[in-house]
């Protein structure tokens, strides 16, 4: 569980660093499944959106009661889990991720999720961790971002330079095992890797249900962002769909 200390820098940074460390077990199982999904799908070399509909095998993950007792700190006692991504980001060659905000991707309103990214590697500046704006989230509203199609990065949603002080960047530095929890409106992004070491991690996304995944609105999305949401799959983690409006139809 988090502390109450640590709830209130969750809501004050937009992001807080739990105590709670995944396993040695959990991590060789994630290592071992992402091995395989990269081996059946190059494309993914570098970065997989949406892994659960290549592999289910992840759900389990997203499941551990203790993360999901300290998502319900966070959200509530109502939350759905809407997705899962990996960042392989290799050895050597691992792209970078331009700043952005994850709510700029993504077809949920009003705008809410609670993101678990999970260090299956160790995390540092030299083999490009993430990094946060703190407090970047307060206002909880959409900056203004810029299409970038450049091969380089694993996303093409950058924020313009105008709507950020990379200065105040806070470097998640973490060891195999560690996580954070951020929100869905901080300010984030993350450095190539040209060290001789991988910086796997893997995101839990949750939502509390109080907000809907909008279909039609993920279809007029999909040309932008080219993550494809309209097929995601929701996974009802704790409680009841409070909206009424979420459909949880398993999706292919």
């Amino acid at each position: 569980m988090l502390s109450q200390r640590q709830v209130d820098e969750y809501h004050e940074k937009g992001f807080v660093i739990p105590n709670y460390r995944l396993p040695e077990r959990y991590l060789k199982k994630i290592s071992d499944i992402s091995n395989k999904l990269v081996e059946e799908y190059s494309e993914f070399r570098d970065y997989c959106p949406t892994v659960l509909a290549f592999e289910t095998g992840f759900l389990q993950f997203a499941r551990i009661q203790e993360i999901l007792d300290m998502v319900q700190q966070i959200l509530g006692p109502n939350f759905a889990l809407w997705n899962s991504s990996f960042f392989s980001k290799p050895a050597i060659n691992g792209k970078a991720t331009p700043w952005h905000q994850d709510g700029e991707y993504w077809p949920i309103r009003p705008m809410a999720t609670c993101s678990v990214w999970l260090a299956i590697d160790e995390a540092s500046e030299e083999n490009g961790c993430l990094r946060y704006i703190p407090g970047s989230h307060k206002d909880q509203r959409a900056l203004e971002h810029s299409t970038n199609m450049s091969e380089e990065l694993t996303l093409n949603q950058e924020l313009l330079p105008s709507e950020f002080d990379e200065s105040q960047a806070f470097s998640l530095e973490l060891e195999a095992g560690q996580m954070a929890l951020h929100d869905s409106f901080i300010v984030h992004g993350s450095g190539v890797n040209k060290s001789s070491k991988s910086r796997r991690g893997m995101t839990l996304r949750y939502m509390p249900t109080t907000s809907v995944f909008d279909r039609k609105l993920a279809e007029k999305m999909s040309s932008k962002t080219t993550l494809g949401h309209v097929d995601r799959t929701l996974f009802l983690m704790r409680g009841f769909d409070v909206s009424g409006k979420n459909d949880f139809r398993i999706r292919r």
